[in-house]
């Protein structure tokens, strides 16, 4: 039996934000910035590599240290951080590492002849004349590269806009010759932002950063993060430097779209920024993404969902707890409460930072192995685990520790009838307890609200059949 894959997919220790995956041989690898635990700004830590086999996605293998933020000549003092990343394969068979650092406006570029490195200093992008983009007069700043190769041509798409700036136009496309540093074609708008989108029909979805470029049949998907920030949107088109038309929204990181048992317009999850991709692997299409942890925008981990394609249009993917696993979760034994995908109180709030938010955090520091879990669970904090294939369950266990006294209400639905009570007591330890419960047989999610006084940590849940 293959082992199951959750959300987040890597060790809950692990935070890999703005994921780009790619199928390369045998084995899906993903490429992203670095967050640090209990860092204070985004991509502190120096880019590492992640891969799993195609046929066994819960199986995934960290390559070690990929690319070093001193490794960059702008950057030798290491004062300036490692953005979001993207990979292509070039021409020549090698892989190339397209990249900005975070105080300066060019696109810099390593090099390597595995997909998972180590990579080298390779050089910047830059026009026929040697200058760079991104210093040139007419030039607008360069952010979040993107990067897709056909035969001798590269494409890199870059930019950042924030709303009401009329400064910056939008996303920037622009192609790149065999050497994979020279720019052949200049950059072009090819997605507006926020201030030039009325009337195109990206209203209230317009370009904010994050793009990603993917191709499918005959049409190039260039995902993005709109304005709104906590959705990962798409633009299609069949040539890849102009003509994109508004898609629609392919993942929010707060479920707001989802209709899957809840109003459209509520979110269950707190979110912030968005960054990622699609990918195809072995038949069946993915959205990776991220999600926030530690009540901070600065410590984000990767998540992944199956997408369904309606012709070229994408449908909007539901945050869930089994993403890669391709089934529910088998609804047996002890599963850890930091692959929850829903957490929120009676007070709705879309954004991370709220004071009485539950929110996933960690024991120790960034790179110890300890596993997470679910702390601030207040009066009407609930958690939500999606989805189980369940069968006979007559207990559900909890282990909590926490000045917490009451009780945890489970539901099926977030406000659905009670299917059990669980009752807590105050401790220092973490401590088990468990209670009957009446889940119906099939597939269903899995609420756990708190009702009580004080503050609950929620370290994992067991399904219990009483044989």
């Amino acid at each position: 039996m293959k082992k199951q894959v959750y959300n987040p997919y890597l060790p809950s220790w692990e935070y890999i934000p703005d994921g780009e995956p790619y199928v390369f041989g045998d084995r899906v690898y993903v490429f992203g910035s670095h967050d640090r635990y209990n860092g204070h700004v985004f991509c502190l830590n120096d880019y590492v590599c992640w891969s799993a086999p195609l046929d066994s996605l819960g199986e995934w293998h960290c390559s070690g240290t990929i690319y070093r933020k001193t490794d960059d000549p702008l950057n030798k003092d290491g004062k300036m951080c490692l953005y979001a990343p993207d990979v292509t394969r070039g021409a020549d068979g090698r892989y190339y590492l397209y990249y900005v650092l975070d105080k300066v406006s060019v696109v810099s570029v390593a090099v390597a002849e595995k997909p998972d490195g180590p990579y080298k200093f390779y050089g910047y992008v830059h026009d026929k004349n040697g200058n760079r983009i991104g210093e040139r007069s007419q030039d607008e700043p360069q952010f979040d590269p993107a990067v897709l190769t056909e035969g001798d041509k590269t494409y890199l798409y870059t930019g950042f806009c924030a709303a009401n700036d009329a400064s910056r136009h939008g996303a920037m496309g622009m192609a790149l010759g065999k050497d994979m540093l020279t720019v052949i074609e200049e950059p072009r708008i090819v997605l507006p932002n926020h201030v030039y989108g009325k009337g195109t029909g990206f209203e209230e979805h317009e370009f904010f950063e994050a793009p990603s470029i993917r191709k499918k049949g005959d049409y190039y998907y260039l995902i993005y993060s709109s304005v709104v920030m906590h959705e990962l949107c798409y633009a299609v088109s069949k040539n890849p430097l102009e003509g994109f038309t508004y898609g629609g929204v392919i993942v929010s990181n707060c479920d707001v779209g989802i209709t899957n048992g809840k109003p459209a317009e509520k979110p269950v999850a707190y979110g912030a920024n968005n960054h990622g991709s699609i990918i195809d692997i072995m038949d069946q299409w993915y959205i990776f993404y991220h999600r926030h942890t530690n009540h901070s925008w600065y410590c984000r981990q990767g998540c992944a969902e199956p997408i369904v394609f309606q012709g070229e249009r994408i449908c909007q993917a539901e945050m869930t707890s089994c993403g890669l696993n391709g089934s529910p979760l088998r609804g047996e034994g002890t599963y850890p409460s930091y692959i929850a995908c829903n957490l929120f109180t009676d007070k709705e709030e879309m954004y991370v930072g709220g004071e009485k938010q539950p929110y996933i955090m960690q024991d120790g520091c960034d790179g110890d192995y300890v596993p997470a879990y679910i702390t601030n669970m207040t009066d009407h904090a609930t958690a939500g685990f999606k989805y189980f294939s369940c069968k006979g369950i007559k207990k559900l266990g909890i282990c909590v520790r926490g000045y917490a006294r009451g009780e945890f209400e489970v539901r099926t639905v977030w406000d659905g009838p009670v299917c059990g009570k669980i009752p807590v007591e105050f401790t220092n330890v973490w401590e088990n307890y468990e209670a009957p419960v009446k889940i119906e047989d099939g597939v269903q999610a899995l609420y756990l609200t708190f009702r009580g006084e004080g503050t609950a940590d929620l370290k994992s849940f067991t399904f219990d059949d009483n044989t």
